[in-house]
């Protein structure tokens, strides 16, 4: 009685089925595998945190901070936390420790498949009703990264008794790596593009049970796990299609307007709302231009330079795929080529197609002078062979530095040869009162350039005050700018008046952005517009 109580009952489950095994070299074969299909899940579910996080909070560097350091925090303790697992008892034997450790790993998998779909839902439900994002998503990065780090751990015990302590480590990490590159490229390249991120997650969920379920043909004791690591995986499969619209639901919430056209393109989210004549262009959440006043901004960005720069005939537009800056461009007469250097083919192809934005800009992008190249202006831009009588740029708001290096100093320099001697380059400069040092900065950065600048702002009802920078290689004088074409905001007399500046706007304050300094993501990014945002 009493050798039969000191039994440890637990212990005796698991070797009902568990039993022992030696791996042979198929077996061995199949393992490495997993760890490959382990490791590209987990890096694919990292960039998806990241890319969530970044897409929700705006601030890209922060969000992949906490989201992909986190996660690769989390798997050193899930690396740690593995030594507890599956420790062996007294008298059992390397094979009897083999099965049980395919046990436990078996349970991990099937632990973070369904994890790994539903986080990510959770998180953006978190943030569509105002929860605590930031701490939802550490919660979530430390689950699953400490599941994701017992991972690799778990394999390479399993192999040892048979391999070897050095070739386990050799074969499993070799595999681990390998997994990690697929998992990196397919994510960005394939599955977000064309799935999207939520229906994405559901699919990377789907694997590690499917793996369980696959490991199950060559391991007779995984025959249990094996059919619910199908049944898991089926089911995850089936949830994919059933998520996007179950996000989309979501994200209706973050919007003051129905939504009529969303889309992930591989750089960013697509979202068209509507109300009424209202039409909004947000992207990664970021409103692009309303309807109701877009003129305003287009007008403002287009009409100063191209009337400073004299005849203009060649004219290089950057950004700005909607085709609202290009429809600007083509009111004035002698202009007779624009080409156009736009990164996200999807904005392109939705300003061509979509009936409400092509009327707003009027088809501008079909027009036979438009030459349209789907390409990074930062690397673009400086080879065109050409030089352009005005370079309009219409870039994002430089929140973070992938978008600060086309407002920096390298770009300009590397830029300035495709200005012809007369020409004028304009660019966006941020809102000069909520973020006053960025323009400051644009402005300065440029002036370091050896070009002449000469800012301006006007009043941008969807965004507030909004400023613009004008640079040339010889001062401009806003008293000569003429405007012949016509305007719905601009007038020929109004046009000095735009570059009269505020009091409560001083420029000569802020550093030169630099590649190697982007100090514009911190003026940019200042509390004060944080909080209007």
């Amino acid at each position: 009685m009493a050798g039969s109580v000191s039994e440890p009952v637990p212990i005796a489950e698991e070797r009902e089925d568990c039993n022992s095994i030696a791996l042979n070299q198929t077996q061995y074969r199949w393992l490495l595998a997993a760890t490959a299909v382990s490791s590209g899940c987990g890096l694919a579910a990292e960039l998806l945190l990241g890319t969530l996080a970044s897409y929700l909070v705006g601030n890209e560097a922060i969000a992949y901070g906490v989201a992909v350091g986190g996660f690769l925090a989390a798997m050193g303790l899930g690396a740690y936390l593995s030594r507890y697992v599956a420790s062996a008892g007294e008298g059992e034997g390397e094979h009897q420790q083999q099965a049980l450790l395919l046990h436990r790993f078996a349970r991990v998998e099937l632990l973070l498949g369904p994890l790994t779909a539903a986080l990510p839902l959770g998180l953006f439900a978190l943030f569509a009703f105002n929860g605590s994002l930031w701490l939802g998503l550490v919660l979530a990065t430390l689950l699953l990264g400490t599941l994701a780090g017992m991972e690799v751990p778990l394999l390479t015990r399993l192999v040892e008794p048979d391999r070897g302590v050095r070739n386990a480590l050799a074969g499993v990490l070799a595999l681990d790596y390998v997994g990690a590159l697929i998992g990196s490229l397919a994510f960005p390249i394939v599955l977000l593009p064309l799935v999207g991120m939520f229906p994405a997650a559901a699919l990377i969920g789907a694997l590690p049970p499917l793996t369980v379920f696959a490991l199950r043909g060559n391991f007779p004791v995984l025959r249990r796990w094996g059919v619910a690591g199908l049944a898991i995986g089926l089911l995850l499969l089936g949830f994919a299609p059933l998520a996007l619209p179950l996000s989309d639901r979501l994200e209706d919430n973050l919007y003051n307007a129905p939504i009529v056209m969303r889309q992930q393109s591989p750089y960013q989210r697509i979202v068209l709302t509507r109300f009424g004549r209202d039409i909004r262009l947000f992207l990664d959440g970021d409103l692009q231009l309303s309807t109701l006043d877009e003129y305003r901004y287009h007008e403002a960005l287009v009409h100063p330079a191209m009337s400073a720069a004299g005849p203009v005939r060649q004219v290089l537009v950057l950004g700005a795929g909607d085709g609202m800056a290009v429809r600007e461009v083509l009111k004035w007469p002698q202009v007779e080529r624009v080409v156009l250097v736009e990164l996200d083919a999807a904005v392109i192809d939705l300003a061509r197609h979509h009936p409400l934005l092509r009327q707003v800009n009027q088809g501008a992008l079909d027009d036979p002078r438009v030459e349209i190249q789907i390409a990074d202006a930062f690397l673009a831009a400086p080879q065109l062979p050409e030089r352009f009588d005005a370079i309009v740029a219409d870039f994002p708001d430089p929140d973070r530095p992938a978008l600060a290096k086309l407002y920096s100093k390298g770009f300009y320099q590397r830029l300035l040869p495709r200005l012809a001697p007369d020409g004028v380059l304009v660019t966006q400069a941020s809102t000069p009162f909520f973020a006053p040092l960025a323009i400051d900065c644009i402005a300065t950065t440029l002036a370091s350039t050896g070009l002449s600048v000469h800012p301006y702002t006007v009043s941008v009802p969807s965004f507030g005050p909004w400023g613009f920078v004008l640079a040339s290689r010889t001062p401009i004088q806003p008293e000569e700018l003429s405007l012949p074409v016509p305007t719905r905001f601009l007038s020929a007399a109004g046009l000095p008046d735009l570059f009269h500046l505020p009091a409560d706007l001083e420029l000569g304050h802020a550093a030169i952005n630099r590649l190697s300094h982007p100090v514009l993501v911190g003026y940019q990014t200042d509390p004060e517009w944080a909080a209007y945002n």
